[in-house]
């Protein structure tokens, strides 16, 4: 990964024209291919960027951006497309090189098979004397996440999600219609159980009979004591 750090400009054409105008901004380079430009804010999104696969060529300026200020111009040009993204250095704070190596990728903390883990072995979050029968509960259209029986004895489907949705809900819809149609688990009721429900999920799981329930996460995997909590 090259990183720069110069005063800039920037004209980028092709599916729409954008222009920047002179300014200290951070220029990235990665291996691969792609280039990216930052301001001093915005988190983590560029002001502009060229995506691979694209080429970068540096020339020297002509007469005109000389007499400009201009000390080198960077053409990035798309490979499969006419976007074109061209920088004017004008004058280069720093300019460095590191290799990276190889990347494992972002290793999710709080996702599904994890917020499931936790709820079936915290069974009794969905309320007293719930008990689990089983964790991926097969049915024809997919795994129901858990399976659990109430204090009365009657099933209980739950699908978790990270974020709830109206989608989420839908799914645990199509689940209840085809578990309430076995003879030995029905009648089974829902539980939608995420660590955010949207307003509009929550009304449509309501509509349909179905519980809602937010996991807290933290809580769950004994990071955050809720009782020591002043609010």
């Amino acid at each position: 990964m090259r990183l720069v750090v110069a005063r800039c400009s920037a004209r980028y054409t092709g599916r729409l024209t954008a222009h920047l105008p002179l300014a200290t901004r951070l220029l990235v380079v990665k291996a691969d291919g792609s280039v990216l430009l930052h301001s001093d804010g915005g988190s983590y999104k560029p002001l502009n960027w060229m995506s691979p696969p694209c080429t970068l060529a540096v020339r020297e300026p002509d007469a005109d951006a000389v007499g400009r200020g201009v000390t080198e111009v960077w053409t990035v040009q798309h490979q499969k497309s006419d976007d074109r993204l061209e920088i004017e250095l004008h004058e280069v704070e720093h300019d460095s090189a590191h290799d990276l190596g190889v990347d494992p990728g972002l290793i999710k903390d709080g996702v599904e098979a994890h917020l499931q883990e936790l709820l079936a072995a915290q069974i009794e979050l969905l309320g007293s004397g719930h008990t689990l029968v089983r964790r991926e509960y097969m049915t024809a259209i997919g795994p129901v996440d858990i399976l659990a029986r109430d204090a009365a004895g009657s099933a209980v489907a739950v699908e978790i999600k990270r974020r709830g949705e109206i989608d989420g809900v839908e799914q645990l819809t199509r689940y209840l219609d085809l578990l309430n149609r076995d003879p030995l688990l029905a009648p089974v009721r829902g539980v939608f159980a995420a660590q955010e429900i949207k307003p509009q999920a929550r009304v449509l799981a309501t509509d349909r009979g179905i519980t809602c329930v937010t996991l807290d996460y933290d809580a769950m995997r004994g990071v955050d004591d809720v009782d020591s909590r002043l609010f």
